[in-house]
């Protein structure tokens, strides 16, 4: 396969899984922000903070106002990071791989992009804001869906799984230290009412509320929704999960052309910071540190796949 078919379909697949991220990520900044009595300006600066765009916001903008930050975020085709063209480059490397994929998939992102665009031609007022972020998580995971019951599981398929989980992890270690490290007031709302709000927001953010009170009834604390989305390799959005997933799938790519490359290693490396460790080791250690120490490797380990598999020839 040519590496920038593997580079396209590697791309549409993370820019797809941003555009849902983004999605709930501005989701849970809106939530959170309604359970303050007070200015809800630091929850949307963190939003800003955690796509990495509060700086060009900052440029544009005087003041951190509700309505700038969606349009901002959501529509806004000067901002790479909106979801206008964070689903722009999803359909432009759908196109690049066209011919890797089946008709099913291309017609998914095709209709994606089209309701997408449709329905952020216009801004959003904040009381029409669930219905719009419900309808841009809903279309990425039909396309999703589309691409897990159509495609054959071959080397095609797991360049593309390879952007999902890249790009998934970098979004749960974002949200939790969005939570740890710029929501929560004072060291003094730790454990109180306020604080046990946000981290039930955090789990909603990754659509994993149901699934951690499967497991844990009511009984809603840091450590115990942190261990859930770092460590426990059962949850499709765990951090642990989704190094786990790209280290079987690198496997499988190396097995496939023949070859250990470099980005195999540094995902080894990877896991090893996760497995094993326990939620208080990590949080002995800095849960904000950690996250930041995993934000750089996981960038590192998708550079060296792009170079790897040579995304550009």
């Amino acid at each position: 396969m040519l590496g920038k078919t593997a580079g396209g379909l590697f791309w549409m697949s993370r820019y797809l899984e941003r555009s849902k991220n983004i999605a709930r990520l501005v989701d849970a900044g809106f939530r959170i922000a309604l359970t303050r009595a007070q200015s809800s300006e630091k929850d949307w600066e963190s939003i800003l903070a955690t796509t990495g765009t509060a700086e060009a916001y900052h440029e544009r903008y005087d003041n951190l106002d509700s309505g700038k930050v969606i349009d901002f975020m959501l529509r806004d085709t000067a901002n790479p990071f909106s979801v206008i063209s964070v689903m722009k480059n999803a359909r432009q490397n759908a196109r690049l791989s066209r011919t890797a994929l089946t008709r099913d998939v291309w017609e998914a992102v095709n209709e994606a992009w089209l309701l997408i665009r449709k329905r952020l031609d216009k801004p959003i007022a904040e009381t029409d804001l669930p219905a719009v972020l419900g309808l841009i998580k809903r279309q990425t995971m039909q396309v999703q869906g589309a691409f897990h019951a159509t495609m054959l599981r071959n080397d095609i398929y797991d360049f593309a799984r390879l952007g999902t989980f890249v790009e998934r992890a970098d979004n749960t270690a974002r949200i939790l230290d969005v939570k740890y490290y710029v929501l929560l007031p004072s060291a003094a709302s730790v454990g109180s009412p306020l604080d046990n709000m946000q981290w039930e927001n955090v789990l909603r953010s990754v659509s994993a509320e149901q699934a951690y009170r499967w497991l844990h009834q009511d009984e809603i604390t840091s450590s115990g929704i942190a261990h859930f989305l770092i460590l426990d390799s059962c949850l499709p959005q765990s951090l642990i999960f989704c190094v786990k997933e790209i280290d079987g799938i690198l496997w499988r790519i190396n097995d496939h052309y023949g070859a250990d490359l470099p980005s195999s290693q540094l995902n080894k490396e990877l896991l090893a910071c996760l497995d094993g460790k326990s939620i208080s080791e990590i949080f002995e250690g800095g849960l904000h540190e950690f996250i930041i120490d995993f934000l750089a490797r996981n960038n590192a380990l998708a550079a060296q796949i792009e170079t790897d598999y040579r995304f550009w020839a």
